[in-house]
């Protein structure tokens, strides 16, 4: 879980812009320590969701929302997608473009916070965010980020794991009542767009790394028609 094309920002494959990070500092230092933790945080393979998700679509401009260590953004550039990936964590960024580079795939990286990026609007026609920790504000700042990057005819795919959204806050200071969840996203829909999924489904889960306990996802997929 995770969260420009600002100016400067860098060609595809790119080495990340790891010190233009636009953002909350507090944000980048909470998941670079998540990172540097562990030599490999996720597992290195696409989400199951995803591959199911975008099967079918003509590859185009797809933004990825929390890319992490990069398996998604690679994944989706061998396909023949533009990739845009977005991570708050250079740590992360630095492992995935490494493993951009490994693949022989170019990506645009984007170091930033959803919410303080300089994202083109309406201009992606995919955007994917697998598992994302987007904080939760007043003005549902996220959800209308997500919302606002997708073209018109493209795809919002949100997917989350199911049931964190009605967990008690715990003593690791994790409160749901913080994030954003689907069906807040789900609310602010409205005659611009069709719900094509919208459902709960076991999860086809890659083997290994942090969260392949969760049995089932929360799965949204929506297009926009104007």
């Amino acid at each position: 879980m995770t969260e420009n094309i600002a100016a400067g920002s860098p060609a595809p494959d790119a080495t990340p812009p790891v010190d233009a990070y636009v953002g909350d500092p507090a944000v980048r230092a909470e998941w670079d320590n998540r990172y540097a933790d562990r030599q490999q945080l996720w597992s290195g393979r696409p989400n199951g969701a995803l591959v199911a998700e975008v099967d079918g679509l003509t590859p185009g401009r797809v933004l990825d929302v929390g890319c992490g260590e990069g398996a998604d953004a690679v994944w989706l550039a061998r396909c023949g997608w533009d990739v845009t990936a977005l991570e708050v964590s250079g740590v992360a960024l630095e492992r995935a473009a490494g493993h951009a580079r490994d693949a022989g795939v170019a990506v645009h990286w984007v170091h930033a916070t959803l919410t303080d990026a300089a994202l083109p609007p309406a201009s992606f026609d995919l955007v994917s965010a697998q598992y994302p920790a987007l904080l939760r504000t007043p003005d549902a700042a996220a959800e209308r980020a997500l919302t606002g990057a997708v073209a018109v005819g493209g795809v919002l795919l949100l997917v989350h794991h199911a049931g964190m959204d009605t967990r008690q806050p715990n003593e690791s200071g994790f409160d749901p009542a913080d994030y954003v969840w689907p069906s807040m996203v789900t609310a602010l829909l409205g005659d611009d767009w069709v719900v094509e999924v919208d459902e709960r489904r076991p999860r086809v889960a890659p083997d290994g790394g942090a969260g392949a306990h969760h049995a089932d996802d929360l799965v949204l997929r929506a297009r926009r028609l104007r």
